[in-house]
């Protein structure tokens, strides 16, 4: 097992913690194969009824994956990277199809990977820390681990907004889009944990006797707006409804889209498009292992992670530089699906 994830059998209920505090719990390709394995333990053992996931200690749930590592294995031959990509997206696919309840604690930062991880989960408890978000495009990556899907399933415009501003989600908004199914005080969730180890057949009757009234979801607030100016699933169609838009929350919105990278803004419209129809979780995944192997190998994701992560200057230049820049063709270079030998699967 990975040092970085702690795992017991608790009462009839099997527990994963994330332990990495200095990192946000950050995922590495060591810490999915531990939880993989743990899964594949745990699928056939009587005494398991069900899953808890959450982090051991510190701020946050997860903060996502190894950027740092990703980068520098695509300034490479990009052989790192897609190993990453390869385990975690297993680990993703194994929660979404996994036979038992499982029940993911959303208490704090929940971003890229800790939404992969969370999100597949029959139960994924909202609390007043959680600060939900897929900041993908703001270094030239995309919303991955699933985000086709899930961002694709929100109500209305909503996942297009979110998976082009990278916009930060709190917990009454994560209950109010359907990305939580509880909202409970992080003072009661101990308390959650230690109910549901005793009696996992009464998880959703626990969650239920415990969950709070969630505050009201501010972005509901800006539905409409969302609906109208995120319509198109054409970059360039969002930006011109923007700048003809007088409002100061339009504004905004477009001085946000302008910092983020063309490149994988387009690619994360086409993303939640197409994850929108795809038959299976399994394809989807397989679309996005393609993706996120052409894409940590280009210029734009070198480029942001140095300048957001490395540099810290924040001042990344785009190349293409504008959306006009970024042509069909490099999107379906993008998207282009890999040689059988290469692709993705699930075991």
């Amino acid at each position: 097992m990975s040092a970085d994830v702690l795992t017991k059998i608790e009462g009839k209920i099997a527990r994963i913690s994330l332990d990495r505090p200095k990192a946000i719990h950050a995922l590495t390709t060591a810490m999915c194969a531990a939880i993989l394995a743990a899964l594949e333990a745990w699928r056939t053992e009587p005494q398991v009824e069900a899953i808890l996931i959450d982090h051991a200690e510190g701020r946050g749930f997860c903060a996502g994956g190894d950027i740092r590592m990703l980068a520098e294995s695509g300034a490479k031959d990009g052989a790192e990277a897609r190993a990453f990509f390869h385990t975690e997206y297993r680990m993703n696919h194994r929660l979404f199809t996994y036979a038992k309840p499982v029940v993911a604690f959303m208490d704090g930062i929940t971003m890229g990977g800790g939404v992969g991880l969370s999100q597949p989960a029959k139960y994924r408890v909202a609390t007043e820390n959680t600060r939900l978000a897929m900041p993908e495009t703001g270094i030239g990556l995309f919303p991955d681990v699933g985000g086709g899907w899930y961002l694709s399933r929100l109500p209305g415009r909503t996942g297009q907004f979110l998976a082009l501003t990278g916009h930060r989600l709190d917990g009454a908004e994560c209950l109010a889009l359907g990305l939580a199914t509880h909202y409970i005080t992080s003072g009661t969730l101990e308390e959650a944990k230690a109910r549901i180890a005793a009696a996992p057949q009464r998880i959703e009757a626990i969650l239920d006797e415990l969950a709070t009234s969630a505050p009201d979801a501010k972005i509901l607030a800006h539905r409409d707006a969302i609906d109208r100016l995120f319509a198109s699933d054409t970059l360039e169609d969002i930006f011109a409804a923007l700048e003809a838009d007088s409002g100061d929350w339009a504004r905004q919105q477009l001085a946000l889209l302008r910092t983020k990278s063309p490149q994988t803004m387009k690619v994360s419209l086409r993303l939640l498009h197409e994850g929108a129809t795809m038959p299976t979780f399994e394809d989807e995944m397989r679309q996005e292992y393609a993706v996120g192997a052409h894409v940590v190998q280009r210029h734009d994701f070198l480029e942001g992670v140095r300048a957001v992560i490395v540099d810290k200057d924040n001042a990344p230049a785009w190349n293409p530089s504008t959306p006009e820049g970024v042509t069909d063709h490099i999107i379906d270079q993008i998207f282009a699906p890999l040689p059988d030998d290469e692709a993705w699967a699930p075991n």
